[in-house]
């Protein structure tokens, strides 16, 4: 009889893990679990399985000033899972088309590491109202010293009108290049 989770992408036993702050990186780890037929768990509950039995490994976490929160989990099993495929993703405030991703992404891995994971970006936004009061301050301390610059440029000046407040850019189509990587 088919299980439930074989009918996913390609038929590989897959694990998405996650750490979310907002829920912005919760949100894409769950579209990522259920297109691929995986199972989706959180961090903290992650941590405490035995992951052998899966064939690919999704870790999903949030970035905050270029670096991906949590990844020191993931990358300390990069070796461990030599068999595995192995999928990172992070979900920031910029928008996809924003230069500043790449380099970021690849700060958070160094040469051997990038040769071992496939890493991807997806836009999420920002949640003041699920923000802890100490990164709520991080952030209106941020825009605050921006509007406070003079001779602004037009890139920060869009900055701060997006900093501003709550707003929500995800959308399901950013999981499709991480599904296809799952496939190959």
């Amino acid at each position: 009889m088919e299980n439930e989770k074989d009918k996913g992408i390609g038929l590989v036993k897959t694990i998405v893990v996650y750490n979310s702050k907002t829920g912005f990186t919760k949100r894409y780890a769950e579209w990522i679990a259920e297109a691929a037929g995986a199972d989706c768990l959180e961090l903290s509950i992650a941590k405490k399985k035995d992951l052998t039995s899966y064939e690919a490994i999704i870790f999903g976490g949030w970035a905050c000033a270029g670096s991906i929160r949590k990844i020191s989990w993931f990358k300390g099993n990069i070796d461990k899972w030599a068999d595995k495929k192995r999928i990172a993703f992070c979900v920031g405030a910029s928008p996809i088309d924003s230069p500043e991703i790449e380099t970021a992404l690849n700060r958070n891995f160094n040469e051997a590491e990038r040769e071992k994971v496939t890493v991807f970006y997806c836009p999420g936004g920002l949640n003041y109202e699920k923000m802890s009061a100490l990164f709520k301050l991080m952030m209106k301390m941020f825009v605050k010293t921006l509007k406070a610059k003079k001779d602004k440029t037009e890139k920060e000046q869009i900055m701060i009108k997006m900093l501003s407040s709550s707003y929500d850019i995800s959308d399901k189509k950013y999981i499709e290049p991480i599904l296809q990587c799952l496939k190959k």
